[in-house]
């Protein structure tokens, strides 16, 4: 087999060309291309990484919004409970204290009543008493309802210290002696010298007449009261009930 060299030389010419021509106008574009393309690429995918993480970085800071949101929003759902159940224990309160009042109210506006009642019982229990007195002691005889009363009057007048019946003596002013009629002469002479040794000295001496003792007698000073009356000893009874009715409320 024999060689042509002048065809292989210019075969090899023809590729040298072409290498260089594909080298030139081929591959160096294409490189140029693929770079840029490349490039471009790089470019992109640095750009989506960005989104991503700018994506990821909002995400976040939704959810975090989002937290912060959900927190205020339980931390105002508690706030408005509190309120509610300090309102509500408030109004409970208050409810609790106008029913106390109220009921305060009641109870006094009814201890009143009653009082005012027993009052009202006991004034005319002692309008009847006296009433009912009155018309016993009309039966018996007038004197009974004076000098009957006299020695009680007088140990009345015992019972006092010396220093007050020296008082009674020494008033500037009249004792009055109270009778429930007008008093008869002897009746009264017997009256001064019953009270003049019951006080060391005769005193200087009123008679009043007031019916509303219906019987008995009540010496008055300036200073001191001695009674010995019907009518004393009536309200006497009542202030005793009147405290017997109140020890067993």
């Amino acid at each position: 087999m024999t060689l042509d060299w002048w065809t292989l030389g210019l075969q090899t010419i023809n590729v040298v060309v072409l290498v260089w021509l594909l080298s030139r106008f081929l591959f160096k574009p294409v490189v140029r291309i693929a770079a840029a393309r490349q490039q471009e690429a790089g470019r992109l995918l640095d750009e989506a990484a960005a989104a991503r993480a700018a994506a990821e970085l909002e995400r976040q800071r939704a959810a975090e919004a989002h937290a912060e949101l959900a927190a205020q929003r339980e931390a105002a759902l508690a706030a408005v409970e509190q309120e509610a159940a300090r309102s509500r224990e408030q109004l409970l309160a208050e409810a609790r204290r106008e029913a106390d009042r109220q009921r305060e109210q009641a109870e006094t506006a009814l201890t009143a009543q009653r009082r005012s009642a027993q009052a009202l019982a006991e004034d005319q229990a002692t309008v009847l008493a006296l009433d009912i007195a009155a018309h016993l002691l009309a039966r018996v005889p007038d004197s009974l309802r004076v000098e009957a009363f006299l020695g009680g009057l007088v140990e009345g007048l015992d019972q006092l210290a010396p220093a007050a019946r020296q008082t009674l003596l020494d008033d500037r002013e009249a004792l009055t002696l109270r009778a429930p009629r007008a008093l008869a002469e002897d009746e009264l002479q017997r009256c001064r010298e019953a009270l003049a040794r019951a006080l060391g000295g005769e005193p200087r001496l009123t008679v009043a007449v007031e019916p509303g003792l219906i019987a008995g007698l009540e010496l008055e000073g300036s200073s001191a009261v001695v009674r010995n009356s019907f009518r004393a000893d009536l309200a006497r009874l009542q202030r005793e009930l009147s405290r017997h009715d109140h020890a067993d409320a």
